[in-house]
């Protein structure tokens, strides 16, 4: 390990950046329920929770009619 380091080129933000089409955003949910999506990422053997999230919302999305007020 280095004694100092040399942050000055550095760059705030992300490592990597968010893809075409994604949004980052910040969400607050249920203890239980993050510890639910992360649990069935864990069974499955790997993957991405928050994927999984998007993925139902998704799918809780498609089966609504589309509503405008």
């Amino acid at each position: 390990m280095d004694i100092e380091y040399d942050f000055s080129q550095g760059k705030r933000g992300a490592i990597e950046p968010t893809g075409e089409g994604k949004t980052r955003i910040t969400i607050r949910l249920d203890d239980d329920i993050l510890m639910w999506f992360r649990e069935q990422v864990h069974l499955a053997g790997g993957g991405n929770y928050q994927t999984l999230i998007n993925n139902a919302l998704r799918e809780y999305v498609q089966q609504r009619p589309i509503r405008f007020s």
